[in-house]
């Protein structure tokens, strides 16, 4: 049996070291989108700005959920809308006529009352007096008011008792354009509160009592530090000053 040799188109198929044709496959690298990182960004950015949005109404839900201002309620009943003091014209002591809008540029804290002044409209007076005094060094910020709701004359014992008081009558057609009282209630019930820019934005609940009259304190003070930035005190009521300008 003889044996032959490879033939030389077998042995340079069979080679190992024979250069062999590589087959590469392309594949396609992923495109960059330019926008994208520009997308991403605006979106961060948006995002940002609807928490600086967000942050009061998430503050006021911490505050009402989780620190539980219950105790830290108001006492006096917040007016809303706030009700801005109208143009009609009030009569001070001397006779003369002046606009009730010259009441602004200070606290006012008012009642309302008959001329007569019952036990109830001489106990909101005393209340009255005894807020403002209880205030301490940020008395001068505010004015206690009678609104006298009719032509009936002011008795001659309550005179010592308004030294300081701003007394003004007023029509009670006028009144109600202005004022009011809470269901149940009429204007001489309540105490009512305006602040410096002429808004009405407080109604202190009926019939106050020296408890009461002790919250209205607290709501007074938190009034005034809050708003202690922007209003000045010690200024003489416009009030006063056109009394004093339409005297002879």
């Amino acid at each position: 049996m003889s044996i032959e040799p490879p033939s030389p188109r077998t042995t340079e198929q069979n080679r190992p070291d024979q250069d062999q044709p590589l087959g590469l496959t392309v594949h396609e690298l992923p495109r960059v989108d330019p926008t994208a990182q520009v997308n991403t960004n605006g979106r961060l950015k948006m995002l940002i700005i609807l928490l600086v949005c967000a942050a009061p109404v998430i503050a006021s839900y911490f505050m009402y959920y989780v620190v539980r201002p219950e105790g830290r309620r108001n006492y006096g009943e917040l007016i809303t809308p706030q009700r801005s003091l109208p143009s009609f014209n009030v009569t001070s002591p001397d006779g003369s006529s002046v606009p009730l809008s010259a009441l602004k540029d200070q606290w006012l804290l008012i009642s309302v009352a008959s001329g007569a002044c019952d036990a109830l409209c001489q106990q909101n007076l005393y209340f009255q007096r005894q807020l403002r005094e209880s205030l301490g060094r940020e008395k001068d910020r505010l004015d206690w008011v009678w609104l006298v709701s009719d032509d009936a004359p002011i008795p001659l014992a309550l005179e010592p008792a308004l030294k300081g008081a701003t007394v003004l009558r007023v029509s009670p057609a006028d009144l109600a354009q202005w004022l009011e009282a809470a269901p149940g209630q009429g204007l001489a019930d309540h105490l009512y509160l305006v602040d410096p820019m002429g808004n009405w934005m407080m109604r202190f609940p009926a019939a106050m009592d020296a408890g009461g009259a002790a919250k209205a304190k607290t709501d007074l003070e938190r009034l005034l530090r809050a708003s202690s930035s922007w209003d000045n005190e010690g200024r003489p009521t416009a009030v006063q000053a056109s009394s004093q300008a339409a005297k002879p």
